[in-house]
This record gives structure tokens, sequence and C-alpha cells, in this order.
């Protein structure tokens, strides 16, 4: 597969009384065309950030120090502004995880899709609104003709989610970026948004970068894993390896935390603890607090990533010897 887009080094930093603190810190992946990557971490890993990141998003007091974000062979971190409103809605979308705030109270859903098409797309009024139901008839709106014209209070979580699913695709981006869609909605919705995205992304042949802490999402849509820690990528690797031949003591801890079918019924494990703060990163492995299989050398040395295989690698000291 070719690379749509490759993330370099990158580091954002958020400038505070403290002095900066690099909330994504060095992170480096590639996202193939068509394909389908999850991020995953507990909330404060900076995945959120990363994705804002990829879309020029973030705001003062934050800023993207370092790296480079390779899109179709383009830097976007050295775009003007203006270059960069083209790529952003059009050929990079995001859904973000609270629809309600995300959607304009003022207009209705209709009219907020069909502005981003008319934005983008450059065809008239009535176009962008045929093009608009269609799009939410394609996320499976019942009547979208009658829903286009609803407001956001005026629709469930799902059926908002599915607008803002809608606004996403309406430009046939290259590559959707899903930050936690499915965090607000119950289980049986958040079923089928991940069933829609599954369907949609086979459909348009799109690349999907999934944000989730919930690694039984990633394991029902993407194809490889990238797990984040602190502000670092501390394992990455195919789903099915990463299942079968987990590596990082925390992503051991995560996959420990899910209710599994079969299980007999208990407490399941937690991590104890809780993400560092980014002024207070243990010296060493920045898991190393509350890692239980920590040893002498962890405190003291922050590890690489170490290739376990050829698709395969982890953060972890465990992973290359203790020499």
């Amino acid at each position: 597969m070719d690379t749509l887009i490759d993330v370099r080094n990158l580091t954002t930093v958020f400038e505070t009384e403290q002095g900066g603190s690099r909330v994504v810190d060095g992170v480096s992946f590639h996202v193939d065309s068509a394909e389908a990557v999850g991020l995953v971490g507990e909330s404060g890993c900076g995945k959120s950030v990363t994705a804002l990141s990829i879309m020029r998003l973030i705001s003062s007091p934050g800023r993207i120090a370092g790296g480079e974000i390779l899109f179709e062979g383009r830097n976007l971190l050295a775009l003007s502004e203006k270059e960069m409103r083209k790529v952003r809605g059009n050929k990079i979308s995001i859904v973000f995880q609270e629809p309600l705030t995300s959607l304009n109270p003022v207009f209705t859903c209709g009219e907020q899709v069909r502005e981003a098409i008319a934005l983008h797309q450059k065809v008239s009024r009535s176009e962008s609104k045929t093009r608009a139901i269609e799009m939410l008839r394609l996320v499976r709106i019942p009547d979208p003709e009658k829903r286009y014209g609803a407001y956001p209070h005026q629709m469930s979580g799902g059926m908002r989610q599915r607008v803002m699913i809608a606004m996403a695709l309406s430009c046939e981006p290259r590559l959707l970026i899903a930050d936690e869609p499915t965090s607000a909605l119950d289980v049986s919705v958040q079923g089928q948004v991940i069933e829609l995205l599954c369907e949609l992304q086979a459909r348009l042949r799109m690349a999907v970068l999934l944000i989730t802490h919930d690694l039984a999402v990633v394991a029902q849509m993407a194809s490889r894993v990238i797990v984040m820690y602190a502000g670092s990528i501390v394992e990455e690797a195919p789903v099915r390896e990463l299942f079968d031949a987990t590596a990082h003591p925390y992503t051991q801890g995560l996959l420990g935390s899910i209710a599994r079918l079969g299980q007999r019924s208990g407490p399941l494990s937690t991590i104890p603890g809780n993400v560092p703060d980014p002024f207070g990163l243990p010296p060493g492995c920045r898991f190393s607090d509350r890692c239980p299989r920590r040893f002498e050398k962890c405190s003291s040395a922050e590890p690489p990533l170490i290739d376990i295989s050829p698709a395969h690698r982890s953060r972890c000291w465990l992973c290359g010897g203790r020499g």
C-alpha cells in the first residue's frame, strides 16, 4: 500500500506559567491509503492533541514545536493557512467526540452539511442541498429530506453523530480522523456507529485514524494499532499480533481491563495510579511508576521503540533484554 500520511517526530507543546509542556513528544507513525489504524490510550495520553496537530487546529497556548506531517508527499506544517484550509475538511476530515457541542445549535443539521459541501466543492446551493441529503441517506438517517430541516437538539445522540460523519465525508476525504466517535453514546448505538464507519470505509476506500480508549472498538475496525502513553508511542502492531502477543505492560493492562464473553464474573484488572502530569514525568520509562514488572533500569533510562517483529514495536526494556 502507498503511505497516505507520514507523521515524523511530531512534538506539540503547551506553554504555561511552569514552562513548556510536551503533550505530544516525538510521535512518529504512518497510515496507508484505505487503511484503518487505531490510536489507543487513556485520557490525557495525547491522542486528541495528535489529531488536532494533524489538522493544524492547535491554538494558543499550544503550538507545534517540531516534526513533519507529510500528507500525499506535502508537509502540512509548511503550508500557509490558506493552503491548509483547502486540505482541512476536504482531503482530511475529522469527527469529534461531542456532536452536540460540535454542531451549531442555530443552524439545521442539513444546512451544516450543505455548507461544508458548498465551501469545498464550489457548487450551487441546490446542488449542495441535493448532495447533503444524499450524504444523510448514506449514513442511514431515516427520511433524510425531512431530517435536513431538523436542528441538533431535535435529534438523538446517535443521529447527531451520523450528521457529523455525513459532514466529514461530504467532500469524499482521503483520510478520516474519528476522535472517540462513540464515547458519548450508549452501547447499542456505539455498535451501530462503528458498523457504519466500517461499511463507509470499505465503500469509499478512505483511510481512517480511529482514536479511542477502547481496544474492543479497535479490534472491530482497525487493521493496526498504535498505543500512546504520556505523549509517547509505547507499542505498535497489527491488531491480531497485538492481542495475541502483547509486549508492553501498559497495553497488557489495557487488555486486562476488557470484559470478555465466557469469562467468569468478577472484578476486572486495573492499572494502578494515573497518567503522569507532563511536568512530573518519572525518570526513565514513563510507565515505570505504574508498572508491575519494572526493574532498576526502568527508572534510569527511557527505552527506545524496540523491534519485536517486522511490524511490531514496543518501548519496553523487557523486549530487548536487561543489558
